[in-house]
């Protein structure tokens, strides 16, 4: 797993010392029987909490997103993934990188999130365009 420096700094404040365990965890203590018991790994040997269920983090995003939204419903995770996405897209970077970076198995999953337009045809043609006076920089 690849963090960016941002996201690196908060990490420590994040695991607060601890060494083992989920990254993410909920509010509260894991139930300790019963079916709905989670796995050894999934809780903090130190704060006895379990992992922060996908669910759980999509209603926490949507809630803390709510005021920025203009339509004032919060975005999703998915949301935050495509963002992310169409900024690098738009920043330039090869569907090759697109894809490891979302870790999509076929190029084709991209098309959902990278919306290429006819500048984007423009400007290949003119970056590999070996007769062009001027090269593009």
């Amino acid at each position: 797993m690849h963090w960016a420096t941002g996201t690196a700094r908060l990490l420590p404040r994040l695991l607060k010392g601890r060494i083992a365990g989920p990254v993410f965890l909920a509010d509260r203590r894991a139930s300790t029987s019963g079916p709905r018991t989670p796995a050894t790994a999934d809780i903090c040997p130190t704060t006895g909490r379990g992992r922060l269920s996908y669910p759980r983090a999509e209603h926490l995003f949507k809630t803390a997103t709510r005021a920025l939204d203009p339509h004032g419903n919060g975005w999703t995770l998915h949301q935050l993934r495509h963002s992310a996405l169409q900024h690098l897209a738009d920043a330039g970077r090869t569907a090759a990188e697109l894809q490891a970076k979302s870790r999509h198995a076929h190029l084709a999953s991209l098309g959902a999130y990278v919306r290429l337009c006819e500048h984007t045809s423009a400007a290949v043609t003119a970056h590999t365009d070996p007769a062009a006076r001027r090269r593009i920089r």
